[in-house]
């Protein structure tokens, strides 16, 4: 329970400032002069504090200069009289996160005081969020800790001391590169090169050249010689990514090489030794092409020495806060606090399946920083496909005329997938009580199947 200081020498003000602020589930402390509210700062944790501007002794607009300078992580909502908005302003710009002006209304007090402790939330969110970066398992951009990348970290650790072969599968964004660069400059070759080689963006008259390199005079064009991929990454790692889209003729070529290591430059008639080792990476299924013909099962073996199956980023979803932070970090404008997601937006990504995994979230959330219009990002910031659930669901058009029923229903939906049927949660979403959703449900006739 969160904890707010109310400093007023109004004792009718005093009273109605700390029954609201218990209503909304605030530990309540009172003062009546600055001198006991700095008293009480020193000797409890304060969360908030509600003042007064024209509190007697030093006054609230010092009382906020104390509290910024010593106390910077506490929010402060201060109440000014009528008349006196310059003062409020004043206020707010040394740190007040909202003004109320005197004499004020209740819905209006429990309202903002409602935003400053949500506020709060989010932000001890946002620090706790932190510090898990900054003491995560992996290695620079490898972040979570779900049970699954436990595993991978713990691989990663294993195989990066050794040289054999490691072959990692994954779903296109899973970060397969991330990953191959951990084992790389985790191991003792970290202080060599790490090379990485687009196979799928080779155009198949160049893959032998871009790999084996080529001697002056070897085809038209070749003004000089040219060292191939596989010498650059002499002594370091050569991480070949989407080696399913190898040409076929070229994975005997290939074989050869991490066999005998040693390559043959293209127009020479001599070998060139290479230690180098072979980090692969792939979205296929090896197994099901080494079946179907398209790719040689003798250099699937020998790639397949050790194999790091990285998660689809929608059976890791515990993992999406800690990336999520990451990105807003990493988009944050320099010089300005970092934005934060609010609850409706963490529901959508969390409720989303998410096809293009961590790259997918990452463009996901440049665009909600780019865009947004504060500090406090919601739903509506996200790509509209994200406002609409998971892939599948049908987005209505705007021509479409649909009656308050079937939108309501839909919502309803909506709101029970997010969060995995719990109808506690679900109503808490829609802003209704869980007997209102029990007989909406009924009216409806929503299955609990359909969810």
């Amino acid at each position: 329970m969160a904890t707010v200081l109310i400093v007023d020498d109004e004792d009718a003000a005093l009273r109605l400032c700390s029954d609201i602020a218990a209503e909304v589930g605030l530990r309540v402390r009172t003062a009546t002069t600055t001198e006991q509210a700095l008293e009480i700062l020193d000797e409890l944790p304060v969360d908030m504090v509600i003042t007064d501007l024209r509190v007697p002794e030093l006054g609230g607009l010092e009382l906020l200069r104390r509290l910024r300078e010593h106390y910077p992580g506490v929010a402060v909502l201060v109440l000014t009289q009528y008349g006196t908005i310059q003062t409020a302003v004043e206020a707010t710009r040394l740190g007040a996160a909202d003004y109320v002006t005197k004499p004020f209304h209740i819905d209006e007090l429990r309202r903002k005081l409602q935003r400053v402790v949500h506020e709060q939330q989010l932000d001890q969110e946002n620090r706790v969020l932190r510090e898990q970066l900054r003491t995560r398992p992996g290695y620079k951009e490898l972040i979570g800790t779900s049970p699954k990348m436990q595993r991978v970290y713990r691989l990663i650790e294993k195989v990066s001391q050794h040289s054999y072969p490691v072959l990692i599968l994954g779903e296109s964004g899973t970060g397969k590169e991330l990953v191959a660069r951990s084992i790389h400059f985790s191991g003792s070759r970290k202080n060599k090169p790490f090379v990485p080689v687009d196979c799928s963006a080779l155009a198949p008259t160049l893959v032998e050249s871009e790999l084996f390199g080529y001697v002056k005079g070897a085809f038209t064009g070749a003004m000089h010689n040219k060292q191939g991929m596989f010498e650059s990454a002499d002594q370091g790692t050569l991480f070949l990514d989407e080696i399913g889209n190898l040409p076929t003729d070229m994975q005997a070529k290939l074989l050869r090489a991490v066999q005998e290591r040693e390559v043959k430059p293209v127009g020479s008639t001599e070998r060139v030794s290479v230690s180098v080792r072979i980090i692969a990476a792939t979205n296929r299924d090896l197994e099901i092409a080494v079946r179907d013909g398209d790719f040689r099962q003798d250099l699937f073996f020998r790639l397949n020495v050790v194999q790091i199956k990285l998660p689809p980023l929608r059976e890791r979803k515990s993992d999406i806060p800690l990336l999520v932070q990451a990105f807003l970090d990493k988009f944050a404008d320099p010089g300005r606090p970092t934005p934060v997601l609010a609850e409706d937006a963490i529901a959508r990504l969390t409720a989303y399946d998410w096809p293009g995994n961590i790259r997918e979230l990452e463009n996901a959330i440049e665009r909600a920083v780019a865009l947004g219009s504060g500090p406090i990002l919601h739903s509506g910031d996200l790509p509209s496909n994200l406002q609409y659930g998971s892939p599948g669901e049908r987005i209505p058009s705007p021509d479409e005329v649909t009656t308050l029923e079937e939108m309501e229903r839909r919502a309803i939906l909506r709101a029970l997938r997010e969060t995995n049927g719990d109808k506690l949660v679900a109503a808490r979403l829609l802003g209704i009580g869980k007997t209102t959703l029990y007989r909406k449900l009924k009216q409806y006739r929503v299955d609990e199947g359909a969810v």
